[in-house]
């Protein structure tokens, strides 16, 4: 059997994102399927970061199925839809991809790479709205297991709000005047990069969602109610612009890395992310106090607003048509709907499981959680308007980066918006 030390060393020697290597590494050794002696089943994701917990997690299925052994492979994540795609289209794709959800998984479905799980894993008791993350459009059929519930995130520095004396906010105005406090001190009060366009329709979420409505407005645009160029929706996007201020100078040259590192280093108060960053911000500085908090209903916000943390599946493990492992990747994918092995994301992965009835020894971890299942509302611009091209999240995060340069201001960004998606977008009724 492959040692976990011999399996870092020919994950390090593929590389990030060695797309030639990728395509021409062996998806799995000779041997039995369903359990049988010598198998072996390669999983593939795109979170380098998380390799050493992957391997902790599989160590206890290998010791519960003797006989098979699980290579997990990460891949640069960037790079990683492509390295994918090459490997499904080919014989030597992994047994278990790690894939993208929603309207990012409809192409991978309709290149039949992907085996259907209906009457293999019974998703019945699960949130409908993570289950929908991991369905094809067309047909309702299940081809994946969920990993995670991802939630948009204001983390925040327990000491510097101390060593100032500020108190987490619970008006918009006591946040404006938290930030301002840290201004005046020389300290960065929200580490945004937006170079990495694509944070930024989480940023907006963070920092604005309650502005526009949160799950009433979803429920009205995608019915056809409303549109993106809804008065809400357009001031919620000037709160970006307002908020400029106390991002970093010329944050549109910042890369999300280098805000990371402003949040971990303690120069920046608070930063806007994801529950997928608290591993990598623990790790930054393993001393670090990080709290979370919900960013207060900005002025205007609609009667009756109150903050949100918005949330989304993420992550999802389905089985690859061409694996020569069907029975045993299929197996392993099984485990993967498990109340077992979504303790042990929450353990090791840090994130919210997608498993149902998960407990959370990191405090941090269990108020997003609390929080998203208290006052919960679904990335929209992910859950539903990621099913066509453009996508609401290009649009938007493209749009972000052009009201931070001055080209364009919160109306034309939430128009383009509106007349990109609706190019194929169908309301429901």
């Amino acid at each position: 059997m492959t040692t976990r030390s011999s399996r870092s060393r020919i994950a390090l020697a593929l590389g990030a994102g060695a797309l030639a290597l990728a395509a021409c590494a062996p998806s799995s050794s000779s041997g039995g399927d369903g359990g049988g002696d010598g198998t072996t089943l390669t999983v593939w994701s795109w979170r380098v970061e998380d390799k050493a917990a992957y391997e902790k997690i599989f160590d206890v299925y290998e010791k519960a199925h003797p006989g098979v052994t699980v290579d997990f492979k990460p891949f640069k994540a960037t790079e990683y839809n492509k390295i994918l795609a090459t490997g499904l289209a080919g014989k030597d794709g992994p047994d278990v991809p790690q894939v993208r959800s929603y309207g990012q998984l409809q192409g991978t479905v309709a290149s039949g790479s992907l085996v259907p799980l209906d009457g293999k894993v019974d998703l019945s008791s699960w949130d409908e709205n993570v289950v929908a993350s991991a369905k094809g459009k067309t047909d309702g059929k299940l081809y994946s297991v969920p990993l995670a519930r991802q939630a948009t995130v204001l983390f925040y520095n327990k000491k510097l709000f101390s060593d100032n004396g500020i108190q987490v906010p619970t008006t918009w105005d006591q946040f404006i005047a938290a930030n301002d406090t840290f201004l005046k001190k020389g300290i960065t009060p929200l580490a945004v990069g937006a170079k990495d366009d694509w944070t930024l329709p989480i940023v907006h979420e963070v920092l604005a969602g309650s502005r526009f409505g949160g799950t009433d407005f979803q429920k009205a645009v995608t019915t056809g109610q409303k549109d993106f160029t809804d008065p809400d929706f357009v001031a919620s996007v000037e709160v970006l612009k307002q908020l400029e201020k106390y991002m970093p100078k010329s944050v549109t040259g910042v890369a999300v890395t280098d805000a990371m590192t402003l949040f971990t280093s303690g120069k920046a108060a608070m930063y806007p992310g994801g529950s997928y960053d608290l591993a990598t911000l623990q790790k930054g500085n393993p001393d670090l106090e990080v709290g979370v908090m919900q960013v207060p209903p900005p002025s205007g916000a609609p009667s009756g607003a109150t903050g949100t943390t918005a949330g989304w599946a993420d992550g999802n493990f389905a089985v690859n048509s061409k694996s020569p492992h069907q029975e045993a990747a299929t197996e392993l994918v099984q485990w993967m709907a498990t109340p077992e092995f979504g303790q042990l994301v929450a353990d090791e992965v840090k994130q919210i499981s997608a498993v149902p009835g998960v407990t959370y020894s990191d405090p941090v971890l269990k108020q997003v959680a609390d929080d998203y299942d208290k006052t919960g509302s679904p990335y929209l611009l992910l859950t539903d308007f990621r099913y066509g091209s453009p996508t609401g999240t290009d649009l938007l995060g493209k749009g972000a980066q052009e009201l931070f340069l001055g080209s364009k201001d919160a109306k034309t960004v939430s128009t383009e918006l509106n007349t990109g998606v609706m190019t194929w977008f169908k309301p429901t009724s």
